[in-house]
């Protein structure tokens, strides 16, 4: 097990980040929010929507394979019925960190796919948002953090992947 604060470090030195579910319709939406704000502080951010062709005022990607030049790590802002899929991904393309976006809600979490991505070698994060740690935090999302800490919508520790088979 690792530390939180570790894991998200570890998450967000990537520089090339996709996040999955932003929204075609510009607003508050919880991907939206946490694209907007990668992409303020100078990462390189992409938006996966199979069903837009531009979000934000950036174009959107059909799935991470079609992401030129590929990317580092993935935040899962989509329903969690859909994470195993994108975590399946990640394992194909050799992406070793993923965030599975989880607010005051049910979130994007998904134990299968978590489970799924640990067993091929890829750190995932399952709950709280990468705008509550770092650089990208904010007062509002570090008083979130504080709160979602205690009621367990952010893990306080993050199991380490399985170590690829030699």
């Amino acid at each position: 097990m690792q530390k939180i604060k570790d894991a998200a470090d570890a998450f967000l030195a990537n520089r090339r980040v996709a996040v999955t579910g932003v929204s075609r319709t510009p607003g508050d939406h919880g991907s939206n929010v946490v694209y907007k704000r990668l992409r303020e502080r100078g990462y390189e951010v992409f938006a996966v929507n199979p069903n837009a062709d531009e979000v934000e005022g950036d174009p959107a990607y059909d799935d991470l394979s079609s992401i030129p030049g590929g990317v580092e790590a993935v935040v899962v802002g989509t329903r969690p019925e859909a994470a195993e899929e994108t975590v399946r991904e990640c394992a194909e393309l050799g992406i070793e960190h993923v965030w599975m976006h989880r607010g005051p809600g049910a979130g994007s979490v998904s134990p299968a796919a978590a489970e799924y991505g640990r067993r091929h070698g890829i750190t995932v994060i399952e709950g709280g948002c990468p705008c509550m740690f770092g650089r990208t935090a904010d007062a509002g999302h570090k008083a979130m953090r504080f709160v979602f800490t205690l009621t367990g919508n952010v893990p306080r520790e993050v199991e380490r992947p399985a170590q690829p088979a030699a």
